[in-house]
């Protein structure tokens, strides 16, 4: 499937000439966020720091934008998203913000236009939950973490 949507982006005073998220190449599934801060951001070790990505999105219904961390940054620094993947549902018109946590042992500079995280378009399934005396059993049934032999 090689769907494509159009999403409006407002680019906020603070992301002024920074690049819009993009794809980095042709088998990406996500775009990468810049960091809209001012000059530098340091992230000590154990700390997170609210990062704006400097847009507003305009994400159609039926749709969802996830923001993750970044493999390399999570690799060489220990930086990572949290409450991984974020949400931003499609009715949401504030600020692209990011939550990055710096799990390493040395000090994080962000600087301006970082690439910080990155952001996957992703469709949404609408649940309609139906109350039921008891659920059906499964030969798994209430086994948890380790119950595969994983």
């Amino acid at each position: 499937m090689n769907e494509r949507i159009l999403i409006q982006v407002e680019r906020l005073p603070e992301g002024e000439g920074l690049p819009l998220p993009a794809y980095q190449t042709d088998g990406s599934s996500g775009m990468d966020l810049h960091a809209a801060v001012a000059g530098e951001q340091v992230i000590a070790p154990g700390a997170r720091a609210f990062i704006s990505a400097g847009i507003k999105l305009a994400i159609p219904a039926g749709y969802e934008a996830q923001v993750r961390p970044r493999s390399g940054l999570a690799l060489r620094h220990g930086i990572t998203v949290l409450n991984t993947p974020g949400t931003i549902d499609s009715d949401y018109r504030g600020p692209v913000m990011v939550i990055l946590f710096n799990t390493g042992v040395e000090p994080f500079v962000v600087r301006r236009g970082d690439r910080i995280a990155q952001m996957v378009i992703a469709p949404v399934c609408r649940a309609q939950l139906q109350e039921v005396a008891a659920i059906a059993a499964t030969p798994r049934s209430a086994g948890g973490f380790g119950h595969t032999g994983a």
